[in-house]
């Protein structure tokens, strides 16, 4: 932190030399501006032009080129012009060269005090002790005593919560993970991410149980987010647990077409073929017995755009209705090294009760590359599509959808 600091106060010297800069050419200055004062003639001028020009009207009067009601309203327009002109030449007195020096210490002090300030309310102090915490720690119990110091030293901070929640989680302690967890929401708020992980956490606790808590958690995190895929991981082992492994695959599937994080879709993958296994289907064979009317699609990737992203950035092959009125009909997901593929979509791969392949005729399949691997669209995310596609019998040729443009 020390260096840190240090790293600010330089940055303020060339502000404050700024400040201070002006005041060392003042008394210049005042010199200057004193001697061309001193030195203008313009008043001189303009007056010397002032009699000039009467002169010249009272001899037009003399020889009769002009009458006196014409001289009168002349002359006028001279005094008028005249006084315009020596009434911006008036001055206000010079200041002396040391007038307002003590303003300079006083910004110069509201310079420094402001930024220290900024900083504490918006900068990142706490994040950056929260990284010296991982730098300066040799070991878990070491790291976790130092985050639980940067936690009654910074209990507004999310990130150190955030931090905290999976190290007691994974070292089952699930009271503290649970106290963790309920400080990041109080913060955060009732984010669908969140409360998921949260039923999740009592479902264990409770010994993988769905209590009544656990139910209301799973209504209000469906509620904001029909998809979430942390609730489909738990409600397939809930279903695994009954000795229902068709539900417990239907439901790990819907986990793994939302999941960004790929250890964790692997495990679920690892569930589905002993779910599979238990209900004497071979894995390989699953995949081919079709749940419903579906589509048959073949995804390519254009050779222009071969080699822009990782072989492991994910792929989104998403069936939408024709009107755009419905939630995505189907998720599947594949990985860019897999392309070209051929996949088989139908209502295994729905994300919601109420949206299926089932329900309609034709759909638009839409695949994207994700750079992010989350589900909004982003620039430089690559994407093909295809209108009018018909939903029903997988056998035969597959359509095909070629991955050609990128989002601007």
């Amino acid at each position: 932190m020390i260096q840190l600091w240090l790293a600010f106060a330089l940055l303020l010297l060339p502000a404050l030399w700024l400040l201070v800069a002006p005041l060392r050419r003042a008394r210049l200055v005042h010199d200057a501006q004193r001697d061309f004062e001193a030195n203008d003639k313009s008043t001189e001028q303009n007056v010397a032009i002032y009699h000039r020009r009467l002169a010249s009207l009272e001899a037009a009067l003399e020889r009769g080129d002009i009458d006196q009601a014409r001289f009168e309203e002349d002359r006028l327009d001279l005094d008028r012009s005249l006084l315009e002109d020596t009434e911006g030449l008036v001055r206000r007195p010079l200041h002396v060269p040391a007038a307002g020096r003590l303003v300079v210490p006083l910004v110069a002090v509201a310079v420094v005090v402001g930024s220290v300030l900024w900083y504490q309310q918006h900068g990142a102090e706490g994040d950056l002790a929260l990284f010296n915490a991982f730098q300066e720690s040799d070991s878990l119990p070491t790291l976790l005593a130092r985050l639980e110091q940067q936690a009654e030293s910074q209990p507004r901070n999310p990130n150190v919560w955030a931090t905290l929640y999976p190290i007691y989680r994974d070292s089952g302690q699930g009271e503290a993970a649970l106290h963790a967890l309920d400080n990041l929401i109080a913060i955060e708020g009732r984010a669908a991410s969140l409360l998921a992980q949260k039923a999740q956490l009592k479902f264990f606790m409770a010994d993988r149980t769905l209590t009544d808590e656990v139910q209301g958690l799973i209504e209000e995190t469906q509620q904001l987010n029909p998809s979430e895929p942390t609730i489909f991981g738990m409600l397939g082992v809930h279903a695994f647990d009954r000795g229902d492994y068709e539900q417990a695959v239907d439901h790990w599937r819907r986990a793994i077409a939302g999941m960004s994080d790929s250890s964790s879709a692997q495990a679920l993958r690892e569930g589905i073929q002993i779910a599979q296994q238990r209900m004497g289907v071979a894995p390989d064979e699953q995949e081919a017995v079709a749940q419903g009317p579906g589509i048959h699609v073949s995804v390519s990737l254009e050779e222009r755009l071969q080699g822009l992203l990782d072989d492991d950035t994910r792929v989104f092959v998403i069936a939408r209705d024709m009107e755009g009125e419905l939630p995505p009909l189907a998720v599947a997901r594949v990985t860019l090294g897999d392309l070209p593929a051929t996949l088989i979509i139908d209502d295994r791969h729905a994300m919601s009760p109420d949206a299926s392949l089932s329900q309609v005729s034709e759909v638009r399949l839409l695949v994207r590359v994700s750079k992010s691997g989350g589900a909004t669209p982003e620039t430089g995310d690559m994407y093909g599509d295809l209108e009018g596609v018909r939903v029903g019998d997988v056998e035969g040729d597959p359509v095909e959808v070629v991955i050609d443009r990128v989002i601007e």
